[in-house]
Protein backbone atom coordinates (compact mmCIF):
# COMPACT_ATOMS: atom_id res chain seq x y z
CA UNK A 1 0.00 0.00 0.00
CA UNK A 2 1.62 3.04 -0.94
CA UNK A 3 1.19 6.32 0.69
CA UNK A 4 -0.63 9.49 -0.65
CA UNK A 5 1.39 12.50 -2.46
CA UNK A 6 0.71 14.72 0.59
CA UNK A 7 1.83 12.28 3.18
CA UNK A 8 4.92 10.91 1.37
CA UNK A 9 5.86 14.20 0.95
CA UNK A 10 5.50 15.71 4.79
CA UNK A 11 7.72 11.86 5.37
CA UNK A 12 10.44 12.81 2.66
CA UNK A 13 10.91 16.75 3.99
CA UNK A 14 10.93 15.10 7.43
CA UNK A 15 13.53 12.45 7.00
CA UNK A 16 15.30 15.44 4.73
CA UNK A 17 15.44 17.66 8.00
CA UNK A 18 16.81 14.73 10.35
CA UNK A 19 19.32 13.37 8.06
CA UNK A 20 20.71 17.19 7.37
CA UNK A 21 20.60 17.79 11.08
CA UNK A 22 22.34 14.39 11.84
CA UNK A 23 25.05 15.15 9.01
CA UNK A 24 26.12 18.49 10.16
CA UNK A 25 26.05 17.80 13.80
CA UNK A 26 28.66 14.95 13.05
CA UNK A 27 30.45 16.69 10.20
CA UNK A 28 33.75 16.49 12.28
CA UNK A 29 33.19 12.71 12.76
CA UNK A 30 32.69 11.96 9.20
CA UNK A 31 35.19 13.91 7.86
CA UNK A 32 37.74 12.39 10.33
CA UNK A 33 38.79 8.62 8.22
CA UNK A 34 38.21 7.86 4.68
CA UNK A 35 35.56 5.39 5.69
CA UNK A 36 33.74 7.70 7.06
CA UNK A 37 34.04 10.25 4.53
CA UNK A 38 32.86 7.69 2.24
CA UNK A 39 29.72 7.48 4.52
CA UNK A 40 29.25 11.16 4.48
CA UNK A 41 28.74 10.70 0.95
CA UNK A 42 25.98 8.22 1.09
CA UNK A 43 24.28 10.00 3.71
CA UNK A 44 24.48 12.87 1.23
CA UNK A 45 23.30 10.96 -1.51
CA UNK A 46 19.89 9.96 0.87
CA UNK A 47 19.33 13.35 1.34
CA UNK A 48 19.50 13.54 -2.48
CA UNK A 49 16.68 10.48 -2.26
CA UNK A 50 14.40 11.99 0.18
CA UNK A 51 14.72 15.19 -1.75
CA UNK A 52 13.85 14.12 -5.07
CA UNK A 53 10.71 12.50 -3.38
CA UNK A 54 9.70 15.60 -1.71
CA UNK A 55 10.26 17.49 -5.17
CA UNK A 56 8.11 14.81 -7.40
CA UNK A 57 5.33 14.57 -4.60
CA UNK A 58 5.10 18.32 -4.35
CA UNK A 59 5.05 18.61 -8.28
CA UNK A 60 2.58 16.00 -8.46
CA UNK A 61 -0.20 17.41 -5.49
CA UNK A 62 0.37 20.41 -8.14
CA UNK A 63 -0.45 19.29 -11.30
CA UNK A 64 3.28 19.49 -13.20
CA UNK A 65 5.01 16.81 -14.22
CA UNK A 66 8.19 16.13 -12.82
CA UNK A 67 11.44 16.23 -15.65
CA UNK A 68 15.05 16.29 -15.25
CA UNK A 69 14.90 19.95 -13.24
CA UNK A 70 13.66 18.23 -10.13
CA UNK A 71 17.13 15.68 -10.61
CA UNK A 72 19.02 18.52 -11.18
CA UNK A 73 17.76 20.55 -8.03
CA UNK A 74 17.91 17.53 -5.73
CA UNK A 75 21.46 16.70 -6.47
CA UNK A 76 22.95 20.16 -6.37
CA UNK A 77 21.35 20.45 -3.24
CA UNK A 78 22.67 17.23 -1.97
CA UNK A 79 26.33 18.00 -3.18
CA UNK A 80 25.88 21.14 -1.50
CA UNK A 81 25.41 19.38 1.87
CA UNK A 82 28.62 16.53 1.26
CA UNK A 83 30.88 20.11 0.46
CA UNK A 84 30.07 21.00 4.20
CA UNK A 85 31.59 17.60 5.53
CA UNK A 86 34.69 17.05 3.06
CA UNK A 87 35.40 17.62 -0.40
CA UNK A 88 35.42 14.15 -0.98
CA UNK A 89 32.36 13.50 -0.03
CA UNK A 90 30.63 15.60 -2.98
CA UNK A 91 32.76 12.71 -5.39
CA UNK A 92 31.00 10.00 -3.28
CA UNK A 93 27.51 11.57 -2.58
CA UNK A 94 27.53 11.83 -7.15
CA UNK A 95 28.18 8.37 -7.59
CA UNK A 96 25.87 7.00 -4.93
CA UNK A 97 23.34 9.20 -5.95
CA UNK A 98 23.82 7.82 -9.54
CA UNK A 99 23.17 4.81 -8.33
CA UNK A 100 20.49 5.48 -6.34
CA UNK A 101 18.45 7.55 -9.28
CA UNK A 102 19.12 3.89 -11.32
CA UNK A 103 17.60 1.94 -9.19
CA UNK A 104 14.85 4.51 -8.60
CA UNK A 105 14.11 4.41 -12.57
CA UNK A 106 14.06 0.79 -12.59
CA UNK A 107 11.61 0.47 -9.72
CA UNK A 108 9.50 3.59 -11.49
CA UNK A 109 9.50 1.03 -14.76
CA UNK A 110 8.53 -1.70 -13.14
CA UNK A 111 5.59 -0.25 -11.06
CA UNK A 112 4.55 1.72 -14.13
CA UNK A 113 4.53 -1.59 -16.17
CA UNK A 114 2.40 -3.34 -13.47
CA UNK A 115 -0.39 -0.33 -13.72
CA UNK A 116 -0.08 -0.90 -17.81
CA UNK A 117 -0.48 -4.45 -17.29
CA UNK A 118 -3.58 -3.98 -14.86
CA UNK A 119 -5.40 -1.40 -17.09
CA UNK A 120 -4.99 -3.89 -20.55
CA UNK A 121 -7.02 -6.16 -18.74
CA UNK A 122 -10.17 -4.19 -18.19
Amino acid sequence: MAAGAGSSMLYSLLLFLVILSLQEMYRGKLASTELFTILGGFTSSLLFLVLLTFIGNFQESNGMKTGWGAVVLAEVVALIAAGTVHRVCITTCFLFSGGLLYEVNKLSGIAQSKVESKTRRH
